[in-house]
């Protein structure tokens, strides 16, 4: 007769062998980049370090030019959250976003709506700069903030590998919660953002420091 497992020994190697399989189960999730506020690609399957699915919708506007840009593909939990993201350094230079982060095989297949930009001036002003290769801007000058833009935003972060760019503007307070690693399509550009500060509500208007 042979012996029986003991229960408690048998609940262990459920467990064990549980957590082995989840940990060499890969995620898949549709990756594509296009203009538009949609895109379709392939399921691919994530490296292990990515354990989540991102679909973002950005619209921007650089120097008068506007444009849509979607993105789908694999991320870190830690670099991804669902919301928003939008800042402006003057009327010909802005950018906003919609993102969902999600942890199923292809759960970023469905398309998000596009980012709507809210035009109306509330009265608030911040300091406003760009700048390319560099972490910093220097602020010059002043731009007029809208919508619920309610906080005056510093940004940096890598346009392409090796390339950094800085910006200060109008920001919304959930861009102020943008997680280091937050992903944003800009018209041929995956913005990486790095480090994001803000300055409250109260003091937004005035003079630039």
């Amino acid at each position: 007769m042979k012996p029986s497992m003991k229960p408690e020994t048998f609940l262990l190697a459920s467990a064990l062998l549980c957590t082995l399989l989840g940990l060499g189960y890969p995620l898949s999730c549709e990756v594509c980049t296009s203009d538009g506020p949609n895109c379709s690609g392939k399921l691919q399957t994530c490296a292990p370090d990515k354990d989540s699915c991102l679909v973002v919708v950005t619209e921007s506007n650089r120097k008068g030019s506007l444009a849509v840009t979607s993105y789908k593909g694999c991320v870190k939990s830690s670099e991804c959250d669902s919301g928003s993201f939008a800042i402006t350094m003057n009327t010909e230079n802005y950018m906003g976003s919609t993102r969902r982060c999600c942890k199923n095989d292809g759960c970023n297949q469905d398309p998000l709506p596009a980012f709507v930009r809210n035009h109306t001036e509330n009265g608030l002003r911040c300091p406003s700069c760009i700048a390319a290769f560099t972490e910093t801007c220097t602020s010059t000058q002043e731009t007029v903030c809208v919508g619920e833009e309610t906080h005056c935003v510093a940004v940096s972060g890598l346009a392409q590998p090796g390339i950094k760019f800085a910006a200060q503007g109008c920001g919304t307070e959930t861009t102020c919660h943008s997680k280091p690693g937050t992903l944003v399509p800009s018209g041929s550009h995956l913005l990486t953002i790095k480090k994001t500060s803000c300055r409250p509500s109260s003091q937004a208007s005035g003079k630039a420091e």
